[in-house]
């Protein structure tokens, strides 16, 4: 099976970085992987020093069958620079694996995505693949893996003829969604308030790339599918990052599987929909009023907790 390159985009921590890299690294197919570092400008002078640290990490790497760093001199934020990466990767080679620099991988993880990618590459309905999986209570009932509406991007893949959905113009999205059933379904059934965000990113307030790619994946009734143990976990909650604050929230404990059952049926998981609204619900008071915007939605946006999470790889 043909392998994916790998995009791993990275920013000002080089000691999240090394361990993201030393984790790769002893993945089951790195050295038969090309890996693509794409690591962005300081933001201002005192950034300068943790970047140029950064970039002294990404040049030292090996064990890779290649390796390219693509240094950029101006900052680019977050979202543009994953936009722009994964498009020209995922043109250039069919399909792409997506990293960022606070991602620990289990040694299993090439092998699942390369695995998903080939198996469900002409699947129109798949559109990407996780690595992460929420931590969820009742993940050995699911099966080896499953499928769900909503993708997360803590290690993740996708194929060119998926990424071409992606719309970029967040106002187009939301204009999209305004019947309040669809706002419901979006919200994966007024478990968590992706409408609200998506709303803040057309209003300015944020600048985020993953909700505009869900609402691309929900406009085309798109699928993610997931390992139902997670074979990724983020390191980067720990203040450290410029999004994201301090959570335990989303830590998991790493798969050691190297095999993996695929479902047959393309349709969404309900007991892995169930699973996710019920962890998601645990982040922020349990209140709905059924359809559309909610008291639930209200609250995370007044206490402030939408804008510290919103920007976090998990979006």
């Amino acid at each position: 099976m043909p392998f994916a390159p790998i995009a791993l985009f990275a920013y000002n921590r080089p000691e999240h970085l090394s361990r993201t890299l030393q984790a790769l690294q002893a993945c089951l197919l790195a050295s038969d992987s090309e890996l693509y570092l794409f690591i962005d400008g300081p933001r201002e002078d005192a950034d300068r020093s943790k970047v140029d640290q950064v970039r002294a990490v990404a040049h030292a790497i090996s064990g890779f069958t290649r390796v390219q760093v693509q240094e950029r001199q101006e900052n680019h934020g977050l979202s543009r620079s994953i936009i722009a990466g994964v498009t020209a990767l995922s043109e250039r080679h069919g399909r792409v694996i997506v990293l960022e620099d606070d991602i620990v991988v289990a040694p299993g993880f090439l092998l699942f995505m390369n695995q998903a990618l080939s198996r469900f590459a002409e699947e129109p309905r798949v559109m990407q693949v996780s690595g992460y999986m929420f931590p969820i209570t009742n993940a050995g009932a699911m099966g080896s893996t499953v499928l769900s509406r909503v993708p997360a991007s803590w290690g993740w893949g996708t194929w060119d003829r998926a990424w071409r959905h992606f719309e970029r113009d967040s106002g187009r999205l939301l204009a999209s969604l305004q019947d309040k059933e669809t706002q419901y379904e979006f919200d994966l059934e007024g478990a968590y308030p992706y409408y609200a965000q998506l709303k803040m990113q057309v209003s300015g307030q944020l600048d985020v790339w993953g909700v505009r790619w869900y609402a691309s994946m929900f406009a085309n009734k798109g699928l993610c599918l997931y390992p139902a143990q997670s074979l990724v976990q983020n390191v980067g909650m720990d203040g450290s990052g410029v999004h994201c604050g301090m959570s335990q929230a989303f830590d998991v404990h790493l798969s050691r599987h190297e095999a993996w059952q695929f479902p047959d049926r393309i349709e969404e998981s309900r007991e892995a929909l169930t699973q996710i609204q019920e962890f998601l619900g645990r982040l922020g008071t349990r209140q709905n009023d059924g359809k559309g915007q909610t008291a639930r939605e209200e609250t995370w946006t007044r206490a402030g907790f939408w804008k510290r999470l919103a920007n976090t790889r998990f979006k």
